[in-house]
């Protein structure tokens, strides 16, 4: 695994460290979840862009009209 450094605020880090104790981890590997997540991000809009080519042949059905749009349920 490679070794990286990154600046922050004092106070972001302490939050951070905070939250990471909360939810039983380290620091260290909250980061490597969110590096995660985001590293693959790119790839979740790749995949929505695909599924909604393979969904160009489905109709609606019928169109509403703006007062029908922002009706709410009573």
């Amino acid at each position: 695994m490679r070794m990286i450094t990154f600046s922050a605020d004092e106070d972001l880090i302490r939050k951070a460290h905070a939250m990471a104790r909360a939810q039983g981890k380290t620091l260290n590997a909250a980061f490597r979840e969110w590096l995660l997540q985001f590293a693959t991000k790119s790839g979740s809009k790749r995949e929505a862009e695909e599924l909604m080519k393979r969904l160009r042949h489905v109709k609606a059905g019928r169109c509403f009209t703006r007062e029908q749009m922002n009706d709410r349920l009573s």
